[in-house]
């Protein structure tokens, strides 16, 4: 679905991510961590295209991601950014609807297919009874909820998002990653997310991309480099793993005197 080789991220002098070769399938659901600064956000954004890489390329089915027209691309991949900020006075559902527009062709106002899949994608994040509110009225759940569900709208095969539990309570926490596990496995999206809670991370991704922020990266299944060992060496702090069930628990313990 997506493809990088030899990509390189830098931030001034800086070297964030170096000769990451990474292949992403369709189906596959993977979570980006990594410390603070590390580049990850800075990946999201040159995976959606909105910032050039510093050497190497990003294809997406095998086409690079500069030769795509934008409307095309947009029919391709879904970006959930970390921060909005909303400057107009737009309902939620009129928000939603915009994340349409890739579909209009020369169409344009909103056809009857648009506002379904809006109203659609309001009730799956369980927002739809806000749909007439102006967004700027919401709470910063209740936004968050409304963006990801303008992801939805789109419709792309291809999801990334930037922190998508940001703002939500465990409940919207938990439903979210639920609904990402179910549109990989059911419809066969590829989703990249990146998440500070390991627990969620884990239990909704098949695979996992480490960054440590010098270049380093450490790529495969979610079981696999999720492992103490290796997270409490990238994440600079000791990490024990405790299976419960199906899940896995992540805790920070004491470090040695």
């Amino acid at each position: 679905m997506i493809d990088t080789r030899n990509l390189r991220l830098t931030v001034g002098s800086r070297t964030l991510v170096d000769n990451l070769d990474w292949h992403v399938a369709p189906g596959e659901c993977w979570c980006v961590i990594g410390r603070n600064g590390a580049g990850k956000s800075t990946l999201m954004r040159t995976l959606a295209g909105l910032r050039d890489p510093d050497g190497g390329t990003v294809s997406i089915l095998g086409k690079p991601i500069d030769k795509w027209p934008l409307t095309d691309l947009a029919r391709q991949r879904a970006y959930l950014a970390q921060s909005r900020s909303d400057a107009f006075a737009y309902s939620a559902i009129e928000t939603v609807l915009s994340a349409r527009h890739p579909y209009h062709a020369n169409r344009y106002w909103e056809g009857s297919d648009d506002y379904l899949a809006a109203r659609a994608a309001l009730d799956s994040m369980e927002v739809l009874d806000l749909a007439e509110r102006d967004v700027r009225t919401l709470s910063g759940g209740e936004r968050q909820r409304v963006a990801i569900a303008a992801m939805l709208a789109q419709d792309t095969p291809l999801l990334l998002l930037d922190e998508p539990a940001n703002a939500l309570d465990l409940a919207h926490q938990v439903s979210v990653m639920r609904l990402l596990t179910r549109l990989c496995r059911e419809q066969g999206k590829t989703a990249i997310m990146i998440g500070h809670d390991l627990g969620h991370a884990h239990q909704a991704s098949t695979h996992a991309l480490l960054l440590m922020g010098d270049g380093e990266w450490l790529a495969g299944p979610a079981d696999e480099v999720m492992s103490a060992p290796i997270l409490s060496r990238y994440l600079g702090h000791p990490i024990e793993v405790i299976s419960h069930g199906t899940r896995r628990l992540f805790i920070a313990t004491e470090e040695d005197e």
